[in-house]
């Protein structure tokens, strides 16, 4: 692949085959030159799992102490008394009998889905639709709820979902390049202590292998894991 000359210029920087402390990792990044938008920074980290073994899945979420810098758009499907409380909890867009039927035509323009658990039978309906673009609502990352406030909250404060792929590895969004490394850095510790937490019992050995760090358009860096604790 022919890369360009700015991204060029960035990779004579640093070679990725050589380890560097994080906080030495997002000094570097930060040097890089920049493009024309705010990029975003992105971790790749590959951990000693099989993910075709259900007790090797590592899959959550993580709140962000500094958020993602991306305004998110929040959607609570659900009927009654939590529709005041996700309305009061910052919801943009609540309800169930007018969004249904858009998502069932092919409506997602939304980038998180809530819902109390009695709307699961509904919302199931809709996998092949929401299932795709990451949107279909699960217990397991705190989706499907009855404490709407949290959830919505907590989505708006900046939580992600992390979830290793068929390789082993997890990738995951932690910030802007516009945030600097300071809070960059408490962002990364926390989804590496998040990502710590989740390790299998059925892992033996070294669990995480290799912990890379990039923005939207600049070469990867190779991070040395003992920095993170």
């Amino acid at each position: 692949m022919k890369r360009g000359k700015t991204y060029r210029n960035a990779r004579e920087k640093a070679d990725r085959n050589v380890e560097m402390t994080i906080d030495d990792a997002l000094t570097t990044l930060d040097s890089f030159p920049k493009a024309k938008f705010d990029e975003t920074i992105d971790c790749a980290v590959r951990l000693n799992v099989n993910p075709r073994h259900a007790d090797q899945m590592v899959r959550g979420t993580v709140v962000l102490p500094n958020g993602t810098g991306k305004t998110v758009r929040v959607l609570v499907i659900t009927r009654g008394p939590k529709e005041q409380e996700a309305i009061d909890a910052g919801a943009d867009m609540v309800g169930a009998d007018e969004y249904l039927p858009k998502i069932k035509e092919g409506w997602t323009d939304v980038d998180v889905i809530i819902a109390t658990p009695d709307m699961m039978g509904e919302l199931g309906k809709l996998g092949r639709i929401l299932g795709p673009r990451g949107l279909m609502p699960n217990p397991k990352v705190g989706t499907v709820t009855m404490d709407i406030a949290k959830a919505v909250q907590e989505a708006k404060a900046g939580r992600i979902e992390y979830r290793v792929d068929k390789s082993g590895i997890v990738h995951a969004p932690v910030g802007k390049r516009s945030f600097g490394p300071e809070k960059l850095g408490e962002n990364v510790r926390a989804l590496f202590k998040e990502l710590q937490r989740a390790r299998p019992a059925a892992v033996k050995g070294i669990y995480v292998q290799s912990f890379f760090i990039s923005a939207t358009m600049t070469p990867s860096l190779r991070v040395e894991v003992s920095s993170l604790n």
